[in-house]
């Protein structure tokens, strides 16, 4: 099933279920009435960015508003996964595994050119995230600390403080990222 869709059914849902106007999840979330619309009607492909505002408006996990329904086993191929990008296309990420009932946790991987960076708005409260870089360098800026990684090796912050990602070698980075959302 296409991501937009996707998205565009669970975000109808999870207004619905909240009794939340477009106008009052704008409010929430900081996205126009229009592109909440947009969204919606599976109308238009949202930045990551938004999908993160949307989220924390409606205090749930980014991968919410990206479930589908999963098998018992099942095995993820990288060449499935719908890649989401920012803005400018200089980074990229890639859904693994979202947050269900049964698992309090999200696992991506990035990729980010070099020479670039990317911003991340906070997650939800009490979130943690966890990153090791896999190829590339990783320069990572969070709540006033600046962290300089390399392959294998790996950082754990705080998730909720806005944080910026600096590949900050020569070639792109791409690393493992979880997302995780205690109980």
């Amino acid at each position: 099933m296409d991501i937009n869709l996707v998205i565009a059914e669970n975000l109808k849902r999870l207004r619905m279920e909240r009794n939340l106007s477009l106008g009052q999840l704008a409010e929430l979330s900081g996205v126009s009435k229009v592109m909440l619309s947009q969204i919606e009607k599976g109308d238009t492909n949202p930045t990551i960015n938004t999908i993160w505002k949307i989220a924390n408006g409606l205090k749930i996990p980014y991968t919410a508003l990206m479930e589908k329904p999963e098998h018992v086993a099942s095995a993820v191929k990288k060449s499935e996964i719908a890649m989401q990008n920012d803005e400018n296309g200089h980074y990229r990420l890639f859904c693994y595994y979202q947050t269900s009932p049964l698992r309090n946790f999200e696992l991506f991987q990035i990729e980010l050119d070099p020479g670039h960076s990317h911003t991340t708005f906070g997650h939800s409260e009490k979130s943690q995230e966890y990153i090791m870089v896999l190829e590339g360098e990783l320069t990572l800026t969070v709540n006033g600390q600046t962290f300089v990684l390399k392959p294998n090796d790996a950082v754990s912050f705080t998730a909720s403080a806005r944080h910026t990602y600096l590949s900050s070698g020569n070639e792109t980075l791409k690393a493992c990222l979880i997302n995780y959302y205690p109980a």
